[in-house]
């Protein structure tokens, strides 16, 4: 276990800087760079272009230096703590990353909770109760969240809300709490509307999440060792829960991997369409305008966080199933 965990510690820089140099050549590949979108939008809104601002700038960047002279300098300023100066904001990256952390990670992680607490014990039933009213009830539910784009959803239900009820779905606080400083009343205000972004948000996952743990159950209840089980008295509950739902629920667990880059980035339409205050639209606007330090860091931190979630689940499939550990020594 300790050797496995070293092997990937070490293993994680070289992947991190391979990362690192794909990301920064994705990145200069669109023509131009940020000057460039600046100077076209300024034209765009008929303001002039003032040719000494624009040469300022781009000495101040660095815009002019060689690819492989900004990536030096970017790298070095990633490992000292510093991620640079965002081009379009004029402010720290880290500075902007963090003022859209807390609620992103928050949103993400309620979002997370509710579809596994809501897909898990569906799945469960579903499975145990196959081609009952319930079964083809949960199936026709999982389908359509697979079937429904969560942008869409979200359009409906602003509709739905605007038209019957007056209210507005989108954001996360009510104007009176947008710019307040945070207090029980913002918190109780926050957790009123995040209930909206979690369903739109959470809906999709939760239809699969059903799917997949039935499946998986499906497959298991069939297998002769819970037979067996059954045969000598084995209670339903304990058989249930201790063997073949401790293995079925192993496809979740592999995709912690994915989990945590998605609690950070969460999801950028869904954000986009309801005006959240999430790190996503802030990642898009980035990549749009071809705000370098910005959008690449972003993308260390999501390489990152999905390197550690990866080491993560494997060593929650570990320790939650013997025979991935007794695998070598069978050999």
């Amino acid at each position: 276990m300790l050797g496995l965990i070293l092997r990937r510690i070490l293993w994680m820089a070289p992947t991190l800087l391979i990362i690192s140099i794909l990301s920064f050549i994705i990145m200069q590949l669109p023509p131009g760079d940020y000057l460039t979108s600046y100077i076209a939008a300024l034209e765009e809104s008929g303001e002039p272009v003032q040719l000494e601002q624009v040469a300022a700038l781009r000495a101040r960047y660095h815009l002019d230096d060689p690819y492989h002279v900004q990536y030096l300098r970017w790298m070095s300023g990633l490992l000292k703590g510093d991620l640079g100066m965002s081009f379009e904001w004029n402010r720290p990256v880290i500075d902007l990353i963090g003022e859209q952390l807390l609620l992103t990670v928050v949103l993400s992680l309620v979002t997370l909770l509710v579809t596994w607490l809501v897909a898990i014990p569906i799945g469960i039933f579903s499975a145990v109760r196959q081609y009952t009213v319930w079964d083809y009830l949960f199936t026709f539910i999982g389908f359509i969240g697979l079937a429904t784009p969560d942008f869409l959803l979200a359009l409906i239900l602003m509709f739905v809300g605007y038209r019957l009820f007056g209210v507005s779905a989108g954001g996360l606080f009510s104007p009176e709490y947008q710019l307040a400083p945070w207090s029980l009343a913002k918190v109780g205000d926050l957790f009123s509307h995040l209930w909206i972004p979690v369903v739109i948000i959470g809906f999709a996952g939760t239809a699969s999440l059903i799917r997949v743990m039935r499946a998986n159950l499906l497959d298991e209840l069939r297998k002769p060792y819970v037979v067996t089980a059954r045969a000598k008295g084995v209670s339903p509950v304990k058989l249930l829960l201790k063997y073949p739902v401790r293995v079925a629920i192993n496809p979740l667990v592999s995709t912690v991997g994915w989990l945590l880059p998605a609690i950070v980035s969460g999801s950028v339409i869904v954000a986009v369409v309801l005006g959240l205050p999430t790190i996503g639209p802030l990642f898009l606007r980035a990549l749009m305008s071809q705000d370098m330090y910005l959008a690449g860091s972003m993308v260390m931190l999501l390489s990152f966080l999905t390197v550690i979630g990866t080491l993560l689940s494997d060593l929650l499939l570990l320790w939650l199933d013997p025979r991935i550990r007794y695998e070598r020594q069978e050999r």
